[in-house]
């Protein structure tokens, strides 16, 4: 697998994402510290006391946009960039061209970052909503290749 190019450079970019979504993982703990917005009790008591139990808009930005155990707050990276995984995994399997199989992953991986610095950076409209539909185009397009494939 390390010969094929495709897969490296799916390797790559996949890399690139979950490096984000760690990053902005930790974006939003600094910012929970800084807020002082708890989402547990014990939490709240070891950094003040229980007043800082509480929900803080800035954290629940940050929290849209990260990934974490199965909630509300962590959908948006896991609705979009675990099927990107998926998706890219096994077209990688088809053999496609190194050099559009990159562009693929590279749209991909530069739509979300721009997405989640949209988001937090709080950049105007509509930057966030083009970022996500130019992020979509490479997955419809390697999910028909993968249907087309496999039918």
């Amino acid at each position: 697998m390390m010969e094929n190019k495709v897969f490296l450079s799916f390797a790559f970019y996949s890399t690139v994402l979950i490096v984000k979504m760690y990053v902005v993982a930790i974006i939003t703990g600094q910012v929970r510290l800084r807020n002082k917005a708890f989402a547990n009790p014990e939490d709240a008591l070891r950094n003040g006391g229980l007043q800082y139990y509480r929900q803080d808009p800035d954290v629940e930005r940050c929290r849209r946009r990260v990934p974490g155990p199965p909630s509300p707050a962590h959908r948006n990276d896991m609705e979009n960039i675990f099927p990107f995984l998926f998706l890219g995994a096994i077209y990688s399997l088809l053999e496609p061209s190194p050099a559009v199989a990159r562009l693929h992953f590279f749209v991909f991986c530069v739509g979300r970052v721009v997405h989640t610095l949209a988001y937090l950076l709080r950049l105007r409209a509509p930057t966030r909503s083009v970022a996500y539909s130019v992020a979509q185009l490479p997955c419809f397009s390697m999910a028909l290749q993968i249907l087309l494939a496999a039918a």
